[in-house]
C-alpha cells in the first residue's frame, strides 16, 4: 500500500506543477473575451467521471471466476492530457470505492495506481515518443496513440501490478499473463475506436490532436 501512495502522490504532484485548471478555463468567445466559451474539455472529463467509476467497479459488484477490468486510462490521457488525466482518474478511484461496498480502501488505491496511473503515465510517454520519431498523420494517432499504444501500456502496467502483489484471485502466474494480454486488447480495440471517433467528429475533444500537426499536407519536392 506504501508504494502506491506514493505513486498516487508523486503523480499528482507532477500533474498540479503543471496546473491543469488552465485546460478548463474559459476561452475567448466570437465577441472576445466579452463573450467567454467553456472549454470543449468539460464534456469528456465529466463523461469519464460518470461512466468510469461503474467500469472500474464492476468486478466488485458481481461475481465470476475470471474478473474482467476495462482501465480506458490511456483513453482519458488522450481526451484531457496526462496533467488533467492524474487528477481525474484519482477522483474516478475514490467514486469506483464509494460505490462498491466490496472494495476496500487499499484495493481502491491499488486498483487506482496499476488500473489508472501507471497506464496514463506510460500512454503519455508512448505519445511524446510517437509525435517525435513518427510519421505526423492522423491513422498514426488513432493507430499508434489509440489502438497499439493502449494496448502495450495497459498490458505493461499490468505485469508492473502483478509483480506488486495484485494478482488476479485464483488464476496462475501464466494463465493470468495470458488474461492480462487479452484485456489489453479489448481495451486497445476500445480506445482506437474512440478515438477515431473523437478525432473525426469531436476534435475538440482530444487534447493531445492538434489540425496543424497532424493534417498538415505533404511537402512537395522542389523540382
Amino acid at each position: 500500500m506504501y508504494l502506491e501512495a506514493a505513486l498516487a502522490l508523486l503523480s499528482l504532484l507532477l500533474a498540479l506543477l503543471c496546473r491543469p485548471w488552465r485546460m478548463l478555463g474559459s476561452k475567448p468567445g466570437p465577441g472576445g473575451m466579452q463573450d467567454p466559451v467553456a472549454s470543449a474539455l468539460i464534456t469528456p472529463l465529466l463523461a469519464v467521471l460518470v461512466l468510469l467509476p461503474w467500469a472500474w467497479a464492476l468486478p466488485t459488484l458481481h461475481k465470476l471466476p475470471l474478473q474482467l477490468h476495462w482501465s480506458a486510462a490511456p483513453l482519458v490521457v488522450i481526451l484531457l492530457g496526462w496533467p488533467l488525466a492524474v487528477p481525474t482518474l484519482l477522483a474516478v478511484g475514490a467514486i469506483a470505492f464509494a460505490i462498491s461496498p466490496g472494495l476496500s480502501m487499499p484495493e481502491a488505491l491499488g486498483m487506482t495506481v496499476w488500473q489508472g496511473l501507471v497506464p496514463a503515465t506510460l500512454a503519455m510517454l508512448w505519445g511524446a515518443a510517437v509525435r517525435r520519431w513518427c510519421w505526423h498523420h492522423i491513422f498514426v494517432f488513432i493507430l499508434l496513440r489509440g489502438f497499439l499504444g493502449t494496448v502495450l501500456c495497459l498490458f505493461i502496467a499490468s505485469l508492473l501490478g502483478q509483480w506488486a502483489g495484485h494478482v488476479l484471485p485464483n488464476v496462475n502466474d501464466e494463465l493470468s499473463r495470458m488474461a492480462r494480454w487479452l484485456m489489453a486488447w479489448s481495451d486497445g480495440v476500445t480506445t482506437g475506436m474512440l478515438t477515431a471517433v473523437f478525432v473525426v467528429f469531436r476534435p475538440q475533444w482530444v487534447a493531445t490532436w492538434s489540425d496543424a500537426i497532424y493534417l498538415r499536407p505533404p511537402i512537395q519536392p522542389k523540382n
